[in-house]
């Protein structure tokens, strides 16, 4: 009775009615805290998930402090061509004065303050410059700001050049790379200038009596000739291809390349040719090792598959013979005479016309010897190939692949004006089989291009009678 005229009372009274949800707010915001507590006192004494927790908040603070790091490292310097840091532009890191492994020789020596240019497998030429610059450095002619590392310099550059490319493409990267130079307060792309040893010579005493005065003169080098003190330097043009330039800078050790706004000129350091044909020369001596060891299998096998075309042919000399003295000796030493063996030759003969006739369709060549000892060879040969396990494809493409590097190798040798000495790399008896391959792959363009000449002669000879005939 009394609880129901307390929520009648409740129901009616509005003083009652906010006390009473004052008292369950509180009591709501307390619950929390005698819940905490009532879970300690119940919690197990030798329970290391406490200390676990606590191992994972620190972990978690740490992850959040290096992250804090990066953002602030993320920072843009301010200005629209500003230099970015090191997030955006990752070759941007301080303390790091290494260059990248060279998988080809070195031409500096470990010199870290010298540019480095080396051949890659694929013939295309790695430049790797050293770059003179801050990491945090916005434009080229401005000072570094007190407090910083001035002797922080940012990692080399590589890039990656065809040498058939200009050298205007190679100053737009190397442009792209660094900082921009502040002049009349604007920004601008700095001038890049390629400069390499001349011909000229500036004292007396070093010249020598010219045999050609208007002849260039080249040695093919590199850094390995001499070091000339006293060298006059030449400016090349933009239009000039990367090839080129560096074929005329192998006449000294080293080419420069002048930046604007920058107190000093980056020296690079040329390949010589054996730099420049290091990777080809090592695939043609693995490639002429490889042609050596199939070269003598093939030679086996095309011995074997002449020395059967031969008997063939012997035996066919042979059965003629024979036949020959069979019927000499049934016409004049037998009593069946003339009479009997005419009519027995006149067919034998007819027979043998109209066998060379079917073979000529069969074929589809002119009947003659070197045509009938071709296809009896050719097929001993497969035979022989397939039982001795000689891949005739694959001997095909080394061969042609190993006559291409020569060529590329001999380009470069006269680019550099040098002689190569091809013995030293594939050896006498490679270089004969290349060369006789060689012979027997153009001999057999030439004749089937006779081939179709008299092919397409023989067509026009018969659509021009046949159109005479129809005339008449």
């Amino acid at each position: 009775m009394s609880n129901t005229l307390c929520r009648t009372a409740l129901r009616f009274s509005t003083s009652a009615r906010t006390r009473s949800l004052s008292n369950i707010y509180v009591c709501s915001q307390r619950l929390p805290l005698r819940s905490a507590q009532k879970n300690a006192a119940l919690s197990r004494p030798f329970s290391t998930s406490g200390f676990l927790r606590d191992n994972e908040s620190s972990k978690k603070q740490q992850e959040l402090t290096d992250e804090a790091e990066r953002q602030e490292l993320r920072t843009v310097t301010s200005g629209k061509s500003a230099q970015t840091l090191e997030n955006d532009r990752p070759w941007h890191r301080e303390s790091s004065h290494a260059q990248p492994e060279s998988t080809s020789p070195d031409p500096t020596h470990g010199d870290a303050t010298k540019g480095r240019l080396l051949t890659t497998p694929t013939r295309l030429l790695k430049l790797i410059l050293p770059m003179p610059f801050h990491p945090k450095q916005e434009h080229i002619n401005e000072p570094i700001e007190e407090g910083k590392n001035k002797d922080a310099t940012v990692q080399p550059l590589a890039l990656l050049v065809h040498p058939q490319q200009p050298l205007s493409y190679l100053e737009r990267l190397i442009q792209a790379e660094i900082p921009p130079l502040r002049q009349n307060g604007r920004d601008k792309l700095p001038d890049i200038v390629f400069r390499a040893e001349g011909d000229q010579e500036e004292t007396p005493k070093e010249k020598a009596p010219p045999k050609d005065g208007n002849v260039a003169s080249y040695s093919g080098l590199g850094h390995e000739g001499p070091d000339r003190k006293h060298a006059q330097w030449v400016r090349w043009s933009g239009s000039t291809e990367v090839g080129d330039f560096i074929r005329d800078a192998a006449r000294g050790r080293e080419f420069a390349i002048d930046i604007e706004g920058h107190e000093k000129e980056l020296r690079v350091a040329v390949p010589s040719f054996k730099d420049r044909t290091y990777y080809m020369r090592t695939r043609l001596r693995r490639m002429s090792r490889e042609i050596e060891t199939m070269s003598k299998v093939k030679s086996e096998c095309d011995e074997l598959a002449h020395q059967g075309a031969h008997r063939i042919a012997q035996g066919g000399f042979f059965a003629l013979a024979g036949w020959w003295g069979v019927v000499y000796y049934i016409t004049f030493h037998t009593e069946m005479g003339w009479d009997l063996v005419e009519p027995i030759t006149y067919l034998v003969g007819l027979t043998t016309v109209l066998g060379g006739y079917w073979w000529f369709l069969y074929i589809s060549r002119d009947l003659s010897y070197r045509t009938a000892m071709k296809i009896t060879v050719s097929k001993r040969q497969s035979a022989l190939y397939q039982e001795r396990g000689f891949d005739e494809a694959k001997w095909e493409q080394l061969v042609h692949e190993a006559n291409m590097l020569r060529k590329e190798i001999r380009f470069a040798a006269e680019e550099y004006d040098v002689r190569w000495n091809e013995m030293k790399d594939i050896g006498e008896d490679v270089k004969e089989v290349l060369e006789a391959e060689k012979k027997k792959s153009g001999g057999g363009k030439k004749e089937g291009s006779q081939e179709e000449d008299d092919n397409d002669a023989a067509g026009e000879a018969s659509q021009a009678s046949s159109k005479s005939k129809s005339k008449e």
